[in-house]
């Protein structure tokens, strides 16, 4: 079994990246339980049949949908050694507890966090942002909006770019606070939040008799890849006694490379920051992060004192505070063990060296696109996301839309699409360590050619 996915590793840029599922692979995943087991060969047969070749190909060099990472062989590993030793990481006095407190540190230090700062790993992202979101709702409201929740005067209300994860509104209606009381702030022409219309709407919001509590700054936004300008919004939250958090899902660590660590200048003033270290940080899914400034703060928001959970001196049940403490979960996987294990092996210095080169490799995509007559740029190319589409008479949005599904059936490469003020876009994700040059030409490749043969008019003006 271990030999197959190595060899599946191995060959992967020899496979499609992505195939229409076959009605027989979806067929296998609709009988009912089974009663009496089989044989382990014959499940694995079954997972090599219909599971391997029906993924969604985030681990091929070609995949530039979104923003996954690619993984490692490495990491592979770690997650099997994390579930051979099958550690419950919500607490306890055990080793890999102090495994996540190293990776905290770590990360405290990367980003230019106190000591006393806490941290977390978690599902992702979206689950590191609703983590800051609440210990910011405990800062504004007190121990109280643990026990009695949201007082009927205080309506709290946030603010993030109008580009912002849609995880930052979800937060806010998970948190009791509602997500229409997130404000999304215009963004300027390099799709950053536009911090003049931030103050404005922070003011507004005081005059109404509402409660600013929260900024969410974003460190790559999911469209287009822009940093907001992180000094800038430190500023503004500081004057007006505001929460700072920086989503920095996948564009934090960035600060690994020192080519890109300017961008994220301003990051070491956050009261909080959310990362994904399966994204450009290559560790398997999952293992989000949560780093908070203010540790008792953080631990303030979640601990509780269950009799079951007694701490004590000495015996399993010391070294405490514990993961639990920090976070909503009890039971939890030893995410940091993959993570820990990348950065031992690969070193923060190639793990920076591979973010940039990825970067540079959309600086490469840009060249090409404005180079050719039937593709447009529609947005500046700010990390490792380029945002073009073809030009085409007619509806372009659904010429485009389909240009993508194209390219994705044809297995060659895998784009995904958004929408950048108003225009359907292919994006393209620059994401896994084993892209190189030859994938984007072959990526351009595919998208002149099928734009090309699509049953459509096609004109090099822009429609």
């Amino acid at each position: 079994m271990l030999d197959d996915m190595i060899d599946y590793l191995q060959d992967i840029r020899q496979r499609p990246v992505w195939q229409p599922i076959p009605d027989d692979a979806r067929a296998a995943f609709r009988s009912g339980m089974p009663a009496q087991g089989s044989e382990l060969a014959a499940v694995h047969q079954q997972f090599m049949q219909h599971i391997l070749p029906n993924a969604i190909g985030n681990t091929h060099p070609g995949f530039f949908g979104w923003v996954h990472g690619g993984g490692t062989p490495v990491g592979m590993l770690a997650e099997m050694l994390a579930a051979g030793l099958n550690a419950n990481c919500g607490g306890r006095d055990h080793i890999p507890i102090e495994v996540e407190r190293q990776i905290v540190r770590w990360m405290a230090e990367l980003f230019g966090f106190p000591a006393t700062a806490s941290g977390l790993f978690v599902t992702g992202s979206s689950m590191a942002n609703m983590i800051a979101l609440l210990v910011a709702r405990f800062r504004a409201l007190g121990r109280e909006v643990r026990s009695h929740g949201i007082p009927p005067k205080r309506q709290l209300v946030a603010y993030a770019s109008a580009g912002a994860h849609g995880c930052i509104a979800q937060a806010m209606d998970l948190a009791g606070l509602g997500s229409a009381n997130l404000r999304k702030i215009p963004m300027n022409a390099q799709f950053q939040m536009d911090v003049v219309a931030l103050e404005t709407a922070i003011t507004a919001d005081r005059q109404a008799g509402l409660q600013p509590f929260f900024v969410a700054g974003t460190a790559g936004t999911v469209d287009v890849g822009a940093i907001d300008e992180l000094p800038l919004l430190a500023a503004v939250c500081e004057r007006n006694g505001l929460w700072f958090h920086v989503d920095g899902a996948y564009g934090a660590l960035a600060a690994l490379a020192p080519a890109l660590r300017p961008l994220l200048d301003g990051i070491e003033l956050a009261d909080s920051v959310a990362c994904d270290f399966h994204k450009w940080g290559q560790v398997p899914y999952d293992a989000g992060f949560i780093l908070v400034r203010d540790g008792a703060m953080h631990l303030d928001t979640f601990a509780s004192r269950d009799t079951y959970l007694r701490r004590d001196a000495r015996g399993m049940a010391a070294n405490s505070p514990w993961p639990c403490d920090f976070g909503p979960d009890l039971s939890r996987g030893f995410r940091a063990l993959k993570t820990w294990f990348t950065f031992q092996v690969f070193g923060a210095e190639r793990i920076g060296q591979v973010i940039n080169e990825t970067c540079l490799l959309a600086r490469y995509l840009e060249e090409r696109v404005a180079a050719q007559p039937e593709l447009e740029l529609l947005a500046p190319v700010a990390l490792n996301i380029v945002c073009f589409r073809y030009r085409a008479a007619g509806d372009v949005d659904a010429f485009n839309a389909g240009l993508v599904a194209d390219v994705q059936e044809s297995g060659i490469a895998a784009p995904s699409a958004t929408t950048i003020r108003g225009k359907l876009a292919i994006r393209v994700a620059i994401v896994n360590h084993r892209t190189g040059q030859q994938d984007i030409d072959a990526l351009l490749d595919a998208v002149l050619k099928l734009g090309a043969a699509r049953p459509q008019f096609i004109t090099t003006e822009s429609a």
